[in-house]
């Protein structure tokens, strides 16, 4: 579908606030791991010290150099005229010592390690439940099937009021806070009040947190006759399992090509990845190798036990595809196996190894580069500091990046070439060998107004709450879909809007009708039935899923 230059500049805003302010959290999420370094008691016993001429953790000993710094360090704590917090100075000494570094080496504080980690040990210890914040107050969503919250009796669309002896409802509480007082060690207990719809007095349960799992496959489902759809959102430790479970379910409903989503998946661990790619490659297949100053070159083959070596397969990337993500997609286009479609990939070809201090920070550093089988690094330069690095989202869609390939332009030298003859660049990021563009129908002011304030979703959960005892009736998204086509959605939208700031110009609404329409059914069916519902919706907005599943269609 042909794009509108001046569309994407009206759906700017959106775009850049997602690139600029998330480009912290990109930073942290866009991470190849090695799985060793977040288990391995070997690193978790490497501590630094302070005090020059001694050893500085386990295998470092200091040189001429380096003792600059910890001479200058101890000085500080021993002379300066005032009482220094050696915890403070700690705190402010790590990040700066990491800034001339890359982008992805980076200094985790001990309040801040289970947030960066649970997502990838695939677990964590809760209550169960998904929850939004409506209102200034904790709306339930969902509760996992089986899990603590269910197991009490807590509902989707109860309120949490209290818990212990804290108020959390109208009393502008931030949701990460939210989440701190109901997690905790598996086992423990806590006690939360409840407003439910219908009930005059506050409910109160007292609720055994256990482990929740973190799942890393949104969805695996049948999409047609032969083709099945697997959306893939991270790699941690549970994923290559998740996957050989979804291929399990798909083969015994006669699937025989394969659609692999990994758009926006920032990575995670490289080895599911690696695992995952296995199954399509024939046996001594190069997958990716690593290599570092201080790390041999590491070659990973393919071995004897893929399953789906004779399965047709077409990957899924955009410019939120990074990391292992990438690991996959270049072991899969340099092998000649399967159809890379979407746009050009984040560029993350860097691998870090974690190691925690004694006070439970980390430090997260850059050890190695990995190389697709053709010998390409897909890392783009990180060389103008890290401010320009995740900015380059933002630019490369400025220069139109995202409706052409026109304006990408690689050198010569960062060419290579597959088994199969098929022309493939490194230096930045994986190209697919389909390119679908940024796709702005129905892109309008007032869309990207409303899209910006989150009132789509706010109204899909409002819509939900009302109607819960309706929607609780269907099981797929297409019932949900059919119920919903019969009400007048568009019209409650608008008004909701108009009481939310944002006045209707019929023009624009007339012209992002179906993209609105579409996405408010989508978040209703997904507090309903979860991405089961979600998914099936919003294929109908999914120019890139349509255009592979055409392609398998042909092949």
């Amino acid at each position: 579908m042909k794009i509108n230059k001046n569309k994407i500049y009206i759906y700017l805003p959106v775009l850049l606030s997602i690139f600029l302010v998330g480009g912290i959290v990109l930073g942290n999420w866009f991470c190849s791991l090695r799985v060793k370094s977040i288990v391995s008691s070997e690193f978790n016993k490497q501590h630094f010290s302070i005090k020059p001429g001694l050893n500085v953790g386990s295998g470092f000993s200091l040189n001429p150099k380096t003792d600059k710094i910890t001479t200058a360090l101890q000085y500080i704590l021993n002379e300066y005229v005032d009482t220094v917090s050696i915890e403070r100075m700690n705190e402010s000494v790590m990040p700066a010592l990491l800034d001339n570094l890359d982008p992805h080496s980076i200094y985790i504080p001990a309040k801040d390690f289970q947030k960066y980690n649970e997502p990838l040990t695939g677990i964590f210890s809760g209550i169960g439940v998904t929850f939004n914040m409506v209102e200034d107050t904790v709306a339930i969503i969902n509760t996992i099937p089986n899990g603590p919250s269910e197991i009490v009796g807590i509902l989707p669309g109860d309120r949490i009021i209290a818990i212990e002896d804290s108020v959390v409802a109208g009393v502008n509480m931030d949701s990460n806070d939210i989440v701190k007082m109901l997690k905790g060690p598996k086992g423990t207990a806590v006690r939360v009040k409840i407003a439910r719809y219908g009930i005059r007095e506050p409910l109160e349960f007292n609720i055994t947190r256990d482990d929740i799992p973190i799942y890393s496959i949104d969805i695996a489902s049948k999409i047609t006759d032969e083709i099945g759809y697997i959306k893939i959102t991270q790699f941690a430790q549970t994923t290559f399992k998740e996957f050989m479970e979804a291929i399990e379910k798909l083969k015994a409903q006669g699937v025989k090509k394969l659609i692999i989503d990994l758009r926006d998946n920032g990575g995670g661990i490289m080895e599911p990845a690696i695992k995952i790619a296995d199954q399509f490659l024939e046996e001594g297949q190069l997958i990716v190798y690593t290599e570092g100053k201080t790390r041999p070159r590491n070659n990973e083959f393919a071995t004897s036990r893929g399953i789906l070596k004779h399965d047709q397969v077409v990957v899924l990337i955009n410019e939120g595809t990074a990391s292992a993500s990438e690991i996959l997609a270049g072991a899969l286009q340099d092998n000649d196996r399967g159809i890379i479609i979407g746009r050009r990939s984040f560029g993350k070809g860097l691998i870090q190894e974690q190691m925690q201090f004694r006070d439970g920070s980390a430090l997260r550093l850059t050890v190695a580069r990995y190389y697709t089988p053709t010998g390409r690094s897909i890392q783009k330069p990180y060389n103008n500091g890290r401010e320009e690095y995740y900015h380059d989202l933002a630019i490369r869609m400025m220069r139109g990046e995202f409706e052409t390939t026109d304006s990408i332009h690689f050198a010569d030298s960062l060419k290579y070439v597959t088994p199969g003859g098929k022309i493939v660049y490194g230096g930045g990021g994986i190209m697919p060998d389909i390119f679908v563009p940024f796709d702005t129908t129905g892109i309008t002011p007032y869309y990207t107004r409303i899209r910006a304030m989150g009132l789509i979703h706010r109204f899909a959960f409002k819509y939900t709450d009302k109607h819960r005892s309706q929607l609780e009736k269907f099981t797929t998204a297409g019932e949900i879909s059919n119920f919903l086509d019969k009400k007048n959605l568009i019209a409650d939208f608008v008004s909701f809007a108009s009481l939310n700031g944002v006045n209707p110009v019929y023009s624009e609404i007339a012209e992002s009708r179906v993209f609105i329409e579409t996405m408010i059914k989508a978040f209703i069916a997904r507090n309903i039935i979860d991405s089961e519902g979600y998914y099936p919706i919003m294929r109908a907005l999914d120019n890139t899923l349509e255009i592979a599943i055409d392609t398998l269609s042909k092949t």
